[in-house]
């Protein structure tokens, strides 16, 4: 579902998140890596995670990178909501228009909505993927961030780190580690009960 996740290449649209991609015919051999259970749990350990560092509640925010981020955000911020009885800031950030892949092709491409409902100026920014691979896109969410302020810090939030760096990019907060072959296809999807779950293909 991320730009990131796709083995195509990362200028492509992405789906919104009432439009997970379902699961794939049994053609694809998908494996689960992650079930809705696990996600739950792995979201839970990142929210325990984020409210550990030195951050003042009232100053975080999240960001969710559109559009796999997006549903990610939503279960982080009520893990955090059931810890904390706090309320966190949820933005959605498109950075299409940041991406240098799609600066070097030369294409228009229409992006999505950008809301942000809070200053980030001075706040603790967590930018929410679902799936960081060459760390790209994390490099143009935070270009996207500092454009609408300046925040006193920027953390990176994934459900699942797939390793394969193209840039010096760090996450600092990850559901779970999965190691891929570059060829490889890493997607956040609902299944037939309509639950979500992460596939390696």
């Amino acid at each position: 579902m991320s730009r990131e996740a796709r083995s195509e290449p990362a200028a492509e649209a992405r789906p919104n998140s009432a439009s997970v991609p379902s699961s794939p015919s049994p053609a694809a051999a998908a494996r689960v890596v992650l079930d809705a259970t696990g996600i739950q749990r792995a979201l839970m350990r990142v929210a325990h995670e984020i409210l550990e560092r030195d951050v003042l509640p009232e100053k975080l925010v999240l960001i969710a990178v559109a559009q796999g981020g997006i549903p990610v955000a939503e279960l982080l911020a009520e893990r955090l909501r059931e810890i904390a009885e706090i309320e966190v800031p949820l933005g959605t950030l498109d950075v299409t228009l940041y991406r240098d892949d799609v600066i070097a092709s030369g294409r228009r491409p229409i992006p999505s909505p950008t809301r942000i409902p809070v200053s980030v100026t001075g706040r603790s920014v967590v930018l929410v993927e679902d799936v960081v691979f060459t760390g790209r896109t994390v490099r143009a969410a935070m270009d996207a961030v500092i454009d609408f302020g300046r925040p006193a810090e920027i953390r990176v939030a994934t459900l699942v780190d797939r390793g394969h760096r193209e840039l010096p990019i760090r996450v600092d907060f990850v559901g779970k580690n999965i190691p891929t072959a570059r060829n490889q296809t890493v997607l956040l999807q609902r299944n037939s009960a309509g639950q979500l779950e992460v596939v390696v293909q």
